[in-house]
C-alpha cells in the first residue's frame, strides 16, 4: 500500500496520529513504512452525502494477484477500525493499479 491520502476538514479538532496509523496500516497490508506513505490534506469542505465521516481515506495500491476483492475489502474494514481506534470515522476508498504502469522517481540521497 504505497500511498494513503487522508483528507480531513480544516476545522476538525480531532488528532490524526500519522505515525501510529502508518504502523497499523503496515501491519494490515504486510508492507514496510518505507513503501507506505501517509499524506494528510486539510480541506475547507466537501460535499455532504449519507456518511458522517471525519476523514476520507483514498488508497492507491499495487494490484497483486493475492490481493483478491475479498482480501482487499477485509483489509479496508481493518483500515476503518484503525482509524476508529483513534476515535475517527473513516470513509475508505481503495484503487489498485498495474505495476507496469507505475513510475516513481524518489529524491536522491
Amino acid at each position: 500500500m504505497p500511498l494513503v491520502k487522508i483528507f480531513a476538514r480544516v476545522g476538525m479538532k480531532k488528532n490524526i496520529p500519522l505515525v501510529s496509523l502508518q504502523s497499523k496500516l503496515c501491519s494490515i497490508w504486510s508492507t514496510k513504512p518505507e513503501t507506505t506513505k501517509l499524506i494528510l490534506s486539510r480541506v475547507e469542505d466537501w460535499t455532504s452525502d449519507s456518511y458522517d465521516e471525519d476523514c476520507f481515506i483514498d488508497i492507491r495500491a499495487y494490484g497483486k494477484s493475492e490481493r483478491t476483492r475479498e482480501f482487499v475489502l477485509d483489509g479496508m474494514t481493518h483500515v476503518q477500525q484503525a482509524f476508529a481506534d483513534h476515535d475517527l470515522v473513516a470513509n475508505v476508498r481503495l484503487e489498485t493499479y498495474e505495476g507496469e504502469r507505475y513510475f516513481h522517481v524518489p529524491p536522491k540521497k
